[in-house]
C-alpha cells in the first residue's frame, strides 16, 4: 500500500481513529491512538512524536523525544475496538537535528530490516523465510497476589485433571490426563471454537492459517499454525498473532499466556522456527543426494545454528521461564545435534521430498522471544555458518537419527546440551 491507498481504506470504511503500534525491546507492543483527521500522507514521512523514556529498553528521559513512522503496508482494521479504528505498525525514528528521520537503532523492526537487507548484500541468498510454531495456553482463571502478608499464583482450566473432582461441577468427566491433550476431540477438546474464532479473524486480517488443534498439555493448551513468510513479515504477523489469541480469549472470559512453562509437570509452550534460503525464485535448501535431502549450503546453516545456539539462547528463550522449559522429559529439544525427523533434536529436517519446502526447524525457541530479534539473530547465526563454512557433522552435531530422550546415559553424556 501507498499512503494514499492507506487513506482511501480509511474512507472507505468509515475509520474514526488511528491506532500507532510499535514494539518494545523485549517484545511487546505499545500503542498510541489519534482521530483520523490526524493522518495524512506526510504521516508516514515526517511521523508522530512519542516520549522514549518510559518504553522499555528505549532512551534516558534526556533524551526522550523519539518518532513513530508509520509503515502503509500494516494497515488493517483493529479487530477489538469498538469505534472504527485504523492499525498501523510503525518503525522508530530520532527527531533531533542533525539525526532527523535517522533509525533508531535500538528498534527491533529497523534490526530486522537490517538483517535482510544484509542477506541481500551477502551473495549469499536475497530472502529468507520463516515459519514459527506459537504455541499457548488458554486459561480460565489466573490469579496471583504479591504484598506483605501473602504470596501466591495460580492458573486454572476447565480442562485439566485437577478439575476432575471439583464441587459444585454438573459434569465431572471428559478431562484431559496429563501430557495426553494432542488432538482429542470434544468433549475433551472444548476449545475448538475458541481457537476457530482465532484462525478466522487472523484470515480476515491476511495471516494465512494452515491448521489449529489442541496441544499435549492437557489444561488448555493450543497451537495455531500460520504460513511462513519473509523475516520481517512473519514477525509483523507473530505480533498480531498473539494480539488476535489475547484479545479473542479475553472476549470469551479467557486468559491466553505465552509463558514456556506455566504447569509444573505438564509439557511447556515452544516456538519451533522453521526456516529457509532463497536466491529469486530457486530454494537453496535442497538436494536430493544430501542427507535429508539437505543441501551443503543446508548443513553450514545448521551449523552455524547448532554452533551459536547457547548465546542464541538468550535471545531465542529470553525468560527464566523459559528454562523451566528446557529440560529433558517434555518434549524440550535440548540435544545439540541435528536429525532428519527427530523432534528430540535441536535441529529437525522435515521430511519432504519437495524442493520448494525443504527446510530446517530450529527447536530450542519460545514464544516469549521478541520475533524480530529472534528471527534476526537466527538468521546471521546460520549465515555465520554458511561463511565459515561449519559443517555440523565435522563438529559432533550429528546426525543423531535415535529417540535421544531415551538413549542411554553413558552415549547421552557425549552430546552437547543447549
Amino acid at each position: 500500500m501507498t499512503p494514499e491507498d492507506v487513506l482511501q481504506f480509511a474512507r472507505e470504511r468509515d475509520v474514526k481513529m488511528v491506532d500507532f503500534k510499535f514494539v518494545d525491546v523485549p517484545g511487546t507492543w505499545q500503542h498510541f491512538s489519534v482521530p483520523i483527521r490526524e493522518l495524512e500522507e506526510n504521516t508516514f514521512i515526517e511521523g508522530k512524536p512519542f516520549d522514549g523514556s518510559s518504553i522499555r529498553g528505549f532512551q534516558t528521559i534526556d533524551e526522550s523525544d523519539m518518532l513513530i513512522i508509520p509503515d502503509p503496508d500494516t494497515a488493517i482494521m483493529d479487530p477489538f475496538t469498538a469505534v472504527p479504528t485504523l492499525s498501523l505498525v510503525c518503525n522508530i525514528a530520532h527527531p533531533g537535528p542533525g539525526m532527523h528521520k535517522k533509525p533508531y537503532s535500538r528498534d527491533p523492526r529497523y534490526i530486522a530490516l537490517k538483517a535482510e537487507e544484509y542477506l541481500r548484500s551477502s551473495g549469499i541468498a536475497d530472502t529468507s523465510y520463516f515459519g514459527p510454531e506459537a504455541e499457548f495456553f488458554i486459561f480460565d482463571n489466573v490469579r496471583f497476589n504479591s504484598a506483605n502478608n501473602i504470596q501466591y499464583a495460580e492458573v486454572d482450566s476447565d480442562e485439566a485433571y485437577w478439575n476432575n473432582s471439583r464441587n459444585g461441577s454438573a459434569n465431572l468427566g471428559h478431562r484431559l490426563r496429563v501430557k495426553e491433550g494432542y488432538f482429542p476431540v470434544a468433549p475433551n477438546d472444548t476449545l475448538q471454537d475458541v481457537r476457530s474464532e482465532m484462525a478466522l479473524i487472523l484470515e480476515e486480517l491476511g495471516v494465512l492459517v494452515e491448521a489449529q488443534h489442541h496441544e499435549v498439555g492437557g489444561a488448555g493448551q493450543a497451537e495455531i499454525d500460520i504460513r511462513f513468510n519473509t523475516l520481517l513479515k512473519t514477525a509483523d504477523n507473530l505480533m498480531l498473532y498473539k494480539y488476535v489469541t489475547k484479545n479473542t480469549a479475553r472476549k470469551h472470559g479467557k486468559t491466553v499466556t505465552f509463558m514456556p512453562k506455566p504447569i509444573f509437570g505438564d509439557n511447556g509452550s515452544g516456538m519451533h522456527v522453521h526456516q529457509s534460503l532463497w536466491s529469486g525464485e530457486k530454494p537453496l535448501f535442497y538436494d536430493s543426494e544430501g542427507y535429508a535431502g539437505l543441501s551443503q549450503l543446508a548443513r553450514y546453516y545448521v551449523g552455524g545454528l547448532l554452533t551459536h545456539a547457547p548465546a542464541l539462547l538468550g535471545i531465542v528463550a529470553s525468560t527464566t521461564n523459559s528454562y523451566k522449559r528446557l529440560v529433558p522429559g517434555f518434549e524440550a529439544p535440548v540435544n545439540l545435534v541435528f536429525s532428519k525427523g527427530n523432534r528430540s533434536a535441536a535441529v529437525r529436517i522435515p521430511l519432504t521430498d519437495c524442493p520448494s519446502a525443504k527446510r530446517i526447524e530450529f527447536r530450542p525457541p519460545d514464544p516469549t522471544a521478541n520475533p524480530y530479534l529472534a528471527f534476526s539473530a537466527l538468521l546471521m547465526a546460520g549465515l555465520d555458518g554458511v561463511r565459515r563454512e561449519i559443517d555440523p557433522s565435522e563438529h559432533g552435531y550429528g546426525p543423531v537419527d535415535r529417540d535421544l530422550y531415551h538413549m542411554p546415559e553413558e552415549e547421552l553424556r557425549e552430546i552437547r546440551s543447549v
